[in-house]
């Protein structure tokens, strides 16, 4: 579904990634993992069009779209839920949703979407009118993935889902996440908290310095004695 082929960015004389190749295919979940300024984020906003590719080319159903502008990688298919969750706290959780499927033409449709994020959500549901900067942040970033899922993507980036939230949030985010996947949603997953991703990742990929260092199915890296030494840490349990 996705392929990203020897993709550089640098911020001036900085740069951010290295000539990085890897693929997404459709119906997976795919894991980005590395530390903090490896490089994971600036991936993401590469193929959401929020930054500029200095080469390489990154290939969507057929499609290269480096390049493109993000509205236009939007209606493409591609949806962001960034880190920091990003909402607009000063808008209810309804108004936020709506906002997510701004660009859409199909409006007749919002209704069932946004009924479809309630399935999955419902303390979203019981919080409709509520000011979203007023929800706790498990819940705040429940309705940043409502958000994404509000423009119908076909394949969704998780900009570190786990960000500040705790341990018990952390599981039930990636079960959500496990569930989406379920029902057909394709996945790019960037975190910082490789234990989990890997526990629910088809496959992963390991940043260091803006290179890919490492790659292979999910259990396999979380079985890996190096990885664990490195990222993961004993007696961790999830």
């Amino acid at each position: 579904m996705l392929e990203v082929i020897n993709l550089e960015v640098a911020y001036g004389a900085i740069r951010a990634l290295s000539g990085i190749s890897f693929t997404v295919p459709q119906g997976r979940i795919v894991a980005l993992l590395g530390a903090n300024g490896a490089g994971k984020s600036t991936t993401i906003r590469a193929i959401a069009g929020l930054v500029p590719v200095k080469s390489g080319r990154i290939v969507f159903q057929g499609e290269e779209i480096q390049g493109r502008p993000p509205h236009f990688i939007n209606r493409r298919g591609i949806a962001v839920c960034p880190e920091g969750r990003r909402i607009f706290p000063n808008l209810t959780v309804l108004e936020n949703l709506l906002l997510g499927g701004y660009g859409r033409k199909d409006k007749d449709s919002f209704r069932q979407d946004i009924t479809g994020v309630f399935r999955i959500f419902p303390r979203l549901e019981e919080r409709r009118h509520q000011r979203a900067g007023t929800l706790s942040g498990g819940e705040q970033q429940m309705l940043a993935i409502g958000r994404a899922l509000m423009s119908r993507p076909r394949l969704l980036l998780l900009d570190e889902p786990s960000l500040g939230l705790a341990p018990l949030l952390v599981r039930e985010v990636f079960h959500i996440i496990e569930r989406l996947n379920q029902q057909g949603t394709t996945i790019l997953l960037v975190e910082q908290n490789a234990f989990a991703a890997l526990n629910i990742a088809h496959y992963a990929y390991i940043l260091e310095n803006g290179r890919l260092v490492l790659e292979g199915p999910g259990p396999e890296l979380l079985a890996d004695p190096h990885l664990r030494e490195a990222y993961l840490g004993e007696g961790l349990d999830f």
